[in-house]
């Protein structure tokens, strides 16, 4: 695991950041709906993960805005 990194946001710019991951979340569960369709099983498995981990930083940023 990476080490911490303290950083400081005003509200506007963590909403900012929520509506990027936002948009980069849809393209990751897109993208392995697709590879699925293709029956690329290693593509599902690295787009999904990479879902994940978006979807739990975005998660924790809207914590802190809601």
């Amino acid at each position: 695991m990476a080490g911490a990194i303290k950083l400081s946001f005003t509200e506007d710019e963590i909403e900012i950041l929520v509506d990027a991951l936002e948009a980069d979340l849809e393209g990751y569960v897109e993208a392995a709906k697709e590879a699925r369709g293709n029956n690329n099983r290693a593509d599902v498995k690295t787009f999904t993960e990479a879902a994940e981990r978006i979807q739990g930083v975005l998660t924790r940023l809207q914590g802190l805005v809601e």
